[in-house]
């Protein structure tokens, strides 16, 4: 294969994964993603809370048995983030292996599983939301995060949030377009990663 041949090979491997690992994020975010593990995967501190629902034992001290197991709310967050990045991470090696192998592309799996670790790891890091609340303080977006947040309907007597509440991280707020933007940008070097790699194993035909 000509430098030429093996330059394009490489710019059309590289714009099919960026355009993977991007399409399947939001469907792994919105859709994959149930909804308790999306509002505990930032829980932290050292406090009870139960292991079954998350729920701080202060508010209910008097469970038993298995419905009183409990962990730290931090421990609990790590469980919600990990099964999260787990179907997430199954969605995006068979998004990628449906793709790559329709066209008639062989990626190897040193390549695939490299670019699967590098999303996983760090989607697992920004979804615990302190470290993305850090690096968006270290670019100055503090005063954006804080201003553009939004309120939640009420849910009437007997839901989760009876009372509108405000929300600083779900869809809609800063935090949140900050996340997506983070995540493309580490796909883009994943989808890199990813090809260099497999244009070092040579023709995958």
């Amino acid at each position: 294969m000509t430098d030429r041949l093996r330059t394009i090979e490489g710019l059309a491997l590289a714009a099919a994964l960026t355009a993977v690992f991007d399409g399947v994020h939001s469907f792994g975010d919105q859709v994959v993603q149930n909804s308790h593990d999306a509002s505990t995967k930032g829980m932290h501190g050292s406090h009870l809370v139960y292991k079954n629902d998350g729920s701080p034992v202060e508010q209910n001290p008097w469970r038993h048995g298995k419905e009183g197991r409990t962990c730290t709310a931090s421990a609990y967050g790590r469980r919600s983030v990990s099964r999260h990045v787990a179907s997430y991470s199954a969605v995006q090696l068979a998004s990628t292996l449906a793709v790559t192998r329709t066209v008639g592309y062989r990626v190897p799996a040193a390549a695939l599983l490299t670019g699967a670790a590098i999303n996983a790891i760090t989607h697992g890091i920004l979804d615990r939301r302190d470290p993305l609340l850090w690096l968006a303080e270290k670019a100055g977006k503090t005063g954006y995060i804080k201003h553009a947040t939004v309120v939640r309907k009420a849910g009437g007597e007997g839901t989760e949030y009876p009372e509108p509440v405000q929300d600083v991280s779900g869809p809609g707020t800063a935090l949140m377009e900050l996340d997506q933007a983070a995540h493309r940008l580490i796909g883009v070097a994943a989808a890199l990663v990813t090809t260099w790699i497999t244009l070092r194993n040579g023709d995958r035909r």
